[in-house]
């Protein structure tokens, strides 16, 4: 049994959907259900389902709302990953953590490697880099596993909200100065489901990866992938003007370079990710025929 944490998000739902189908025994468990902030409420959990593997796809992600809610923030994404890997240490259970390429400050050329130094520019990423340090010094049978720019069929992302727009607008003005891998959760709940086995085994993999799709692109790069993708099957077209991040300004800072060095993960685990074009026309196909037929998933 694999338990998730966090199982109502993108990628919780994802990882639910995909085990479903697969025959894979996992629970996705909602913050109402166990808050990883509330350690009673994490022990009475693993108390319950007796997992072999726990993985943590809890967070806050709203990075610009993090500059105004640093404690909330925190409370998810640093006491929360604590209290986890407390609760998983005392009874001995492997915890697989998903983090963030804005752990890094973007100030680099080339992908980021596991071992560059922290230093994120916004609150969101201090708040997960304090939640691995958590991890790495609770629980020895961890493994955090770092992605950037998510998105998916579930909840609320840049890919499902450029769909829109450009069902609304007859211009999009779109970030051209920033840079990363589009990750979709498909791609990432498959890369969870097809290591979970090794863990569960309790094979010597653990430590901090990196996993992201394959490629590297801009906002700006990504959007007109998605937009083309999408104007074949509802005939929208609307123009996509490059600007800078000055053009665009938001209370938190971003990386201007958030590629992951994926090397790592390949070499141990045997497989990389998708690439990034191909997952990114897929999604979206998929997001717009499930609008077209009313089973789009709203949240």
């Amino acid at each position: 049994m694999i338990l998730v944490f966090g199982g109502t998000g993108q990628l919780g739902q994802e990882l639910v959907a995909m085990a479903r189908r697969r025959h894979i025994a996992l629970a996705g468990l909602s913050r109402a259900d166990a808050d990883i902030a509330h350690y009673t409420a994490v022990a009475d959990a693993l108390r319950a389902y007796k997992p072999s593997l726990v993985v943590n796809a809890a967070a806050y992600t709203n990075v610009d709302g993090a500059e105004s809610n640093r404690t909330v923030a925190l409370q998810a994404n640093a006491h929360g990953p604590c209290m986890l890997a407390n609760a998983c240490a005392e009874v001995g259970t492997p915890l697989l953590h998903i983090s963030t390429d804005y752990v890094f400050a973007g100030d680099i050329s080339g992908a980021y490697p596991e071992n560059a130094p922290i230093n994120p520019v916004n609150t969101y990423g201090c708040t997960k880099a304090a939640g691995e340090a958590a991890v790495q010094r609770v629980h020895r049978r961890h493994l955090i596993l770092r992605t950037s720019w998510l998105y998916g069929e579930f909840g609320k992302n840049f890919l499902k909200t450029i769909i829109r727009l450009a069902q609304e607008r007859d211009e999009l003005r779109i970030v051209a100065d920033q840079f990363g891998s589009p990750t979709s959760t498909r791609d990432l709940a498959n890369a969870i489901l097809r290591i979970a086995p090794r863990l569960i085994m309790n094979e010597d993999v653990w430590g901090t990866y990196h996993f992201t799709g394959s490629g590297v692109t801009s906002w700006y790069g990504f959007a007109s992938c998605i937009v083309a993708a999408q104007a074949t099957l509802t005939g929208r077209r609307p123009k996509l003007t490059a600007i800078t991040t000055a053009e665009f300004p938001s209370p938190a800072r971003r990386p201007v370079n958030s590629a992951l060095d994926c090397s790592r993960f390949e070499r141990t685990f045997g497989f990389r990710g998708s690439a990034w074009e191909d997952e990114a026309v897929k999604i979206t196909r998929s997001v717009v025929l499930a609008q077209k037929e009313g089973t789009a998933h709203i949240a």
